[in-house]
């Protein structure tokens, strides 16, 4: 299992809390060090470890650069957050404002590109810029392979997925929050039309403001509560090289890979034109609210059927409080990395900048990433659990988006005026007839 910071328990679940979140991850930590900042004491619960699912998993980019439409203005706050997060927690979360190029290898990609950029980048106030090959090749130098050009976003940057989140939840510890791991949430009670407690497996936290962002579990765990979440999960592969000096410092990626500088030196590699998705019955309970985007990226989709089919049709989809919940019995999400996937990725690297030849693999995992049909998250009141909000559906964004999505969130549950328009993350989207799709972005 890769390995991450540990945070340690705090010692006692309270028997009673301003606010509950559930979920430990970038976006549960985030909202929590949000609402702990107005006032609020805050638990939250984890049914693991902090990040120990795709929060420490995912690549570490924190871009804007390629964003959905309606996340811009999202990523725009989060990035901010991002640049003084080192300062503001007093640790190291290795974010470096590094900038962020994508090369582009045929005249089709230079032509999408150009149109995000004058389409959506400049109207948002972007520092994205357009690149031929030669002004390409001196960002990301030691190539081989000619490019037909690409797109720079110089205020882009990255962090460290494995260290950056458990030292937000230190932080948050130590200004009074509390962290109960290994203590999964049961579900929600409701008295006189609300929310009054969370009830986990140790106990009950009585509460009117619940905060659910459980990353790929919260569709299983609204299931419980009635609701309907359409979610899905895909399986991203990473693999991260031992120290290199090869001066490389831009994130950057091509078509068969994407490449990040790590904080101890290496490189953290991943293949950016697949995307391999573990058919379970999920697929087949949501395969029409999905279906729009499955037209659009089924090119970088490869399925699979295979055990975790098997796996799931077991997991419990009700339950009971005085029973032993899905969340118990899967402490950690662990997928094995698909290394067929991360060797083409690796493979095509070193062919095109040969600098990369001497690198040696040191590790390699997977993450679940949790997606809606459009690929944009929930941030939103769950209006038929009063109470209840979510904060999920992150789709592979959750890592740059998380600061800036835990303060919409934050504000969302308090009543005060948002950060930026709300209606794009709404949950009513899945049932008042909204196309399901993404609208922009790669």
């Amino acid at each position: 299992m890769l390995s991450i910071d540990h945070v340690p328990s705090s010692p006692t679940l309270p028997k009673r809390a301003s606010a509950v979140v559930i979920g430990a991850g970038i976006a549960g930590i985030s909202t929590a060090l949000e609402l702990q900042a107005r006032g609020l004491d805050v638990v939250v619960v984890e049914k693991g470890e902090v990040a120990a699912e795709q929060s420490s998993r995912n690549w570490g980019w924190c871009r804007q650069m390629g964003r959905d439409l309606r996340e811009i203005p999202l990523i725009k706050i989060s990035l901010d957050l991002w640049r003084g997060m080192n300062a503001k927690i007093g640790a190291e979360t290795g974010f470096r404002q590094c900038g962020i190029v994508y090369l582009n290898e045929t005249e089709a990609a230079q032509t999408e590109r150009v149109e995000w950029v004058e389409k959506y980048a400049r109207p948002a106030g972007l520092s994205t810029r357009i690149l031929n090959n030669a002004e390409a090749a001196e960002l990301v130098p030691g190539g081989i392979t000619s490019f037909k050009g690409g797109i720079y976003t110089p205020d882009d940057g990255r962090a460290e997925p494995f260290i950056s989140v458990p030292a937000m939840a230190k932080f948050f510890q130590s200004k009074g929050g509390v962290i109960i791991t290994h203590c999964a949430a049961r579900g929600v009670e409701l008295s006189a039309g609300g929310v009054s407690s969370v009830v986990t497996e140790k106990g009950t936290v009585a509460t009117d403001t619940v905060i659910l962002a459980g990353g790929y579990w919260s569709s299983r765990f609204l299931h419980n509560l009635g609701v309907r979440f359409p979610q899905l999960g895909v399986v991203t592969p990473v693999l991260r090289t031992s120290a290199i000096d090869i001066g490389h410092e831009r994130t950057f990626a091509a078509l068969k890979y994407a490449v990040r500088k790590r904080l101890d030196g290496g490189f953290t590699v991943a293949n950016g034109s697949v995307t391999v998705a573990d058919l379970t019955p999920s697929h087949i309970r949501y395969a029409l609210d999905f279906l729009p985007m499955l037209r659009m990226e089924y090119r970088s989709l490869r399925f699979h059927l295979g055990r975790r089919f098997l796996d799931e049709l077991q997991i419990k989809r009700r339950w009971h409080f005085d029973e032993v919940t899905p969340f118990e019995a899967v402490r950690v999400l662990d997928p094995s990395p698909n290394n067929v996937t991360l060797d083409e990725a690796f493979e095509h690297l070193q062919k095109s900048y040969p600098v990369f030849r001497n690198a040696q693999v040191a590790e390699r995992w997977a993450g679940m990433i949790d997606g809606t049909p459009d690929a944009v998250p929930v941030i939103d009141a769950i209006n038929s659990v009063p109470g209840l909000f979510m904060l999920s559906g992150l789709s592979g964004h959750g890592f740059g988006l998380g600061p800036g999505a835990g303060r919409l969130m934050a504000e969302i549950a308090l009543g005060e005026r948002p950060c930026v328009d709300p209606s794009p993350f709404r949950f009513s989207r899945f049932s008042d007839g909204t196309r399901h799709k993404p609208t922009t972005g790669f």
